[in-house]
C-alpha cells in the first residue's frame, strides 16, 4: 500500500530538484550557485580516499575540486551518471569516502531518511559535505511571504542548522567546519544583487550566522572503533623499542 505514496513521492521530487537546476540559470539562482561552489571547492579539496558520490543535482559538479579518482553522481534527474533514488542508494554500505549532498535534503519529503542512507554508505571517518537554506536569513523571511504555488525556491522545507547539526550528532557524525553565506536580501534583478554585493562582507563579520545559504561538512566517527596495523609494522615497532635495551645490557655485559 505505500509503493505508490513512495513513487509519488519519488516524482515530487524529481521534479523539484528539476526545478532547482534551472532556478540555478536565474541571476538570483547564479547568485547561490556561484557561492555554493566556491564553498563546496574548498570544502572537498582536501578529502582522500577512493570514491566520491553527489547525490542530486548532476547538471552541476559540486565535486570539481576533489582529487579522488573515482567520482560520480546519483540521482533522479536526467544526466546523473547512475539514476537512483536517494532512499535506496546502489552502493555498498561503508563503501564511499565522500558524499555531496547539494540541497539533499529540504526538497525531499523524509530528509531524515535521505541522511541515514549517506551515513550508511559512509565509511568510517568519511565525509560528507551538505548545503541548504538558512531558517535564519532573509531568504527565509521572503519565504514566509511567499506562496508555495511560487515554485523553487519557496517551496522548499527548509531545515535550520541547529536541527541539522541534531541529526547528524545521532548518526555518529561530528562537524569539522562549515559557512554562512548570500547575506543580501533575495532580490530577483542583479542589478540589485550587485547593489547589495557590500553585504557579503558586512554580513561575514557583522551578523555571520544570518546567512541565506549555509555549506557544513562533517566526518562519520565510530566509536570504540580500532584501527588494525598489520603484523609487519608492530613487528618493526617491538625491534626498535627493544633495540636500545638489548645494546644497554651488551655494554653492561662488556664492562663487567
Amino acid at each position: 500500500m505505500r509503493q505508490p505514496f513512495l513513487y509519488n513521492g519519488a516524482q515530487k521530487y524529481n521534479g523539484e530538484r528539476s526545478s532547482l537546476s534551472g532556478w540555478f540559470g536565474t541571476p538570483q539562482g547564479a547568485y547561490v550557485l556561484g557561492w555554493e561552489l566556491a564553498q563546496f571547492d574548498s570544502a572537498v579539496d582536501d578529502v582522500f580516499g577512493f570514491r566520491a558520490v553527489q547525490v542530486g543535482l548532476p547538471e552541476v559538479d559540486f565535486l570539481r575540486q576533489n582529487r579522488i579518482p573515482f567520482r560520480f553522481s546519483l540521482a533522479l534527474e536526467p544526466g546523473a551518471a547512475v539514476a537512483a533514488d536517494p532512499l535506496q542508494l546502489p552502493i555498498a554500505s561503508q563503501s564511499v569516502d565522500l558524499v555531496a549532498l547539494p540541497h539533499g535534503l529540504e526538497f525531499h519529503p523524509n530528509p531524515h531518511e535521505v541522511l541515514r542512507e549517506a551515513e550508511r554508505v559512509l565509511m568510517p571517518e568519511g565525509q560528507i559535505v551538505i548545503s541548504g537554506f538558512n531558517t535564519a536569513s532573509l531568504w527565509r523571511l521572503r519565504q514566509l511571504f511567499t506562496s508555495r504555488r511560487a515554485g523553487v525556491p519557496w517551496d522548499a522545507r527548509m531545515i535550520g542548522l541547529l536541527r541539522l547539526r541534531d541529526w547528524l550528532r545521532v548518526l555518529g557524525f561530528e562537524l569539522n567546519g562549515g559557512k554562512f553565506g548570500c547575506y543580501a536580501p533575495p532580490f530577483r534583478q542583479r542589478l540589485w544583487l550587485d547593489r547589495f554585493a557590500f553585504m557579503e562582507k558586512a554580513g561575514a563579520r557583522w551578523w555571520p550566522l544570518l546567512g541565506g545559504i549555509y555549506v557544513i561538512r562533517a566526518v562519520k566517527r565510530v566509536h570504540g572503533m580500532r584501527l588494525v596495523t598489520p603484523a609487519w609494522r608492530l613487528e618493526r615497532a617491538r625491534r626498535r623499542a627493544l633495540a636500545p635495551v638489548s645494546q644497554r645490557s651488551h655494554k653492561n655485559h662488556h664492562g663487567d
